[in-house]
């Protein structure tokens, strides 16, 4: 019997996967915030170092120009007798323009300014280096004699769209990169925990029948003190199960002979007395001897069976052994007719099976049908080709918990037949080892009652 079944509880792949997704999405997203922060700084200086180049280049040409036009007084003097007018340059493409200035004259008036500058001077001192409002970001650059203050303007928004873009070029990927990352965690974490199942699946083989231990070598490190300490238990198991089949074997063997003596002296007595109280007492100690070397029977067959009788890989024709056991019953019944073996013509059940153990289980589950079955109905043995042994018997319907509950070691279900509650059990436990199975089926196939047992041999 399989004493390990799959948990309900939390799984440890799943949370381990989970927890791997979240925090490397979490360092990616810090790492992503961290780099924004870098990333507007550094544009911040690189649009602060463009302000502060575009002003000081404009310096040189602006004064070029402005003398060219006689905007600017002689070295002498300083001033220009003229009136200047303001000047508007032209956008070359007709495009919004990022950066926007003004060249103003010593009172703060405006000679030049760009296409998108404001009419009206900037409210920015005139003094050379950065100033800003809340708009913008201002830079102002001066020639040597302080003639002309040349001030460039770079509005915020432009800085924070860039800022914006870069954002999103940094979150984009991750939209894909997560999923297929969490797909990686998923595959890598399934590998890495594959030996947990190999080991777990390598526990649920073990049970009476198979007590081997566990190779631990070829676990990985970390699996193979769980594998060491599931050996010793099973060492430890094995020691207690062969204590106790041995001591059922030899109770069953030990207690044959004297049952054997005490049940023929009994019928001896039996013979000898007359009619009377003193029979009747004698035929109550004949019919508990007689369950009792029954019972001792079926103990010494359930200690074979817990042996691992069933196993083994010779090639047997399980035919011969069907027709010896059914000819052991006719032997023994009163009304041998009772018992009924329909074979189909030329039919053939071979392969490795043990020719003990399914003597066995065949003689069990007949004896149930003969004992359990409706009085004066048939018990009937059918085999076809390769197919399955089915014993069928007359027997009230049965519900499907009461199928399941004959099953069990020593329960016997609703008759008032005798028995131990050991046969099916042995059955079980015995084509267990060959690779079988047994079905109950409660009513019988084709019928309205009845009680059937398949044996499925693979």
């Amino acid at each position: 019997m399989n004493l390990f079944h799959h948990s309900t509880g939390p799984s440890m792949t799943r949370r381990l996967i989970l927890s791997l997704t979240f925090a490397m999405t979490f360092l990616w997203l810090l790492a992503v915030g961290l780099g924004l922060v870098v990333m507007e700084e550094e544009l911040a200086e690189i649009f602060d170092g463009t302000l502060q180049d575009t002003a000081e280049r404009l310096v040189p040409l602006v004064v070029d120009d402005l003398e060219h036009r006689g905007m600017l007084g002689s070295p002498a003097n300083g001033t220009s007798s003229a009136a200047p007018q303001q000047l508007q340059t032209g956008s070359s493409s007709g495009d919004h323009e990022y950066l926007i200035y003004q060249v103003r004259d010593p009172s703060g008036r405006v000679l030049i300014r760009s296409h998108d500058a404001p009419e009206q001077a900037f409210a920015t001192p005139l003094k050379g280096g950065f100033w800003k409002d809340a708009t913008y970001q201002f830079y102002t650059a001066t020639n040597d004699d302080r003639q002309i203050f040349i001030q460039v303007a770079d509005a915020f928004e432009n800085r924070e769209e860039a800022v914006r873009e870069g954002a999103i070029a940094l979150f984009l990927p991750l939209i894909f990169l997560i999923p297929v990352s969490g797909m990686l965690i998923w595959l890598v974490v399934r590998r890495a925990v594959r030996p947990v199942g190999e080991l777990r699946r390598e526990i649920e083989t073990k049970d009476g029948g198979n007590m081997e231990p566990i190779n631990a070598s070829m676990l990985p490190r970390e699996l193979q003190p769980i594998a060491v300490s599931v050996n010793l238990l099973m060492t430890r198991l094995r020691t207690a199960l062969d204590a106790e089949r041995e001591f059922t074997s030899n109770s069953a063997h030990e207690l044959r002979t004297p049952i054997a003596g005490a049940l023929a002296q009994t019928q001896m007595l039996i013979a000898e007395l007359t009619e009377g109280s003193s029979r009747h007492r004698a035929g109550q100690i004949e019919a508990s001897l007689t369950r009792l070397s029954h019972l001792a029977e079926k103990l010494l067959q359930l200690s074979r069976a817990e042996a691992g009788i069933g196993i083994t890989d010779k090639p047997t024709d399980l035919t011969r052994i069907l027709d010896m056991v059914l000819t052991d019953f006719w032997r023994s019944m009163a009304d041998p007719a009772r018992l009924v073996f329909k074979r189909t013509p030329g039919a053939q059940l071979i392969g490795p099976f043990s020719e003990d153990a399914f003597a066995i289980v065949l003689r069990n589950l007949v004896e149930n049908a003969l004992v359990h079955g409706t009085p004066g109905e048939p018990v009937e043995v059918f085999l076809d080709d390769g197919g399955p042994v089915r014993i069928v018997n007359g027997a009230p319907r049965m519900t499907e918990a009461e199928l399941a509950s004959i099953r069990k070691r020593f329960s016997r279900g609703k008759t008032e037949a005798g028995g131990s509650g050991l046969g099916l059990s042995i059955v079980e436990r015995l084509l267990g080892q060959m690779n079988g199975r047994l079905v109950l089926l409660s009513p019988a196939s084709g019928r309205d009652g009845g009680f059937e047992a398949r044996i499925f041999l693979s």
